[in-house]
């Protein structure tokens, strides 16, 4: 067993440091010590991702994860090679939300644009495959936005919503997400390489 503390760092810091771990000891078990809510959730999915089961305990303002492979081929899970990146067309459509307006000009009019830039997905089909909502995006996933109507029908509907947890952090917002769920940037530069298409609006 393998004892990884990462109680004192913010994500994606435990999330990147345990893939370097899980890839170069394939087939231990490990118990990853992490700081905050956000950290256990990023690992946990990454331990899902690259074939471990994950169970998570508080460890006093933290948690700890324990992390056992699963009972699968070594070469189909852990030890896979990272995938190319996508050719253009044939991957997921993600839609990058990098402020809560819609292209340069009156702030106002931008946000306007953005409410009907995020009402009018609704309408597509096939639906974008993620959401990514970064920097001032966030406000379109926290308390007082007025697309939240909008984005809970897409999370019905299975859009993957996710919003970047140290831009949560640094607005002071942790505790006002109403749609979708937190992501980090290792997540969010996986994604994005791997998309088929991304869409910045």
């Amino acid at each position: 067993m393998i004892k990884l503390n990462y109680s004192e760092h913010k994500c994606p810091y435990p999330v990147v440091e345990t893939r370097k771990q899980i890839l170069a000891n394939p087939g231990e078990t490990f118990v990853v010590i992490v700081g905050d809510q956000a950290g256990r959730d990023n690992v946990s999915r990454l331990a899902t991702k690259m074939g471990y089961n994950s169970s998570a305990v508080q460890a006093g303002d933290g948690f700890s994860l324990t992390l056992t492979p699963e009972d699968v081929p070594e070469e189909a899970s852990v030890t896979a090679p990272a995938p190319a990146l996508t050719s253009q067309g044939s991957g997921k459509t993600v839609i990058y939300c990098g402020s809560d307006r819609m292209g340069d000009g009156d702030d106002g009019f931008g946000r306007v644009l953005m409410r009907n830039f995020i009402t009018t997905l609704l309408e597509m089909d096939p639906l974008p495959d993620m959401v990514l909502f970064v920097n001032s995006g966030i406000n379109l996933t926290t308390e007082g936005s007025d697309v939240l109507e909008a984005l809970e029908k897409l999370d019905q509907q299975g859009v993957d919503l996710a919003t970047c947890g140290l831009c949560l952090e640094f607005y002071e917002k942790k505790e006002q997400l109403k749609v979708g769920r937190v992501t980090n940037m290792y997540e969010m530069v996986e994604v994005q390489c791997q998309a088929g298409r991304v869409v910045s609006p």
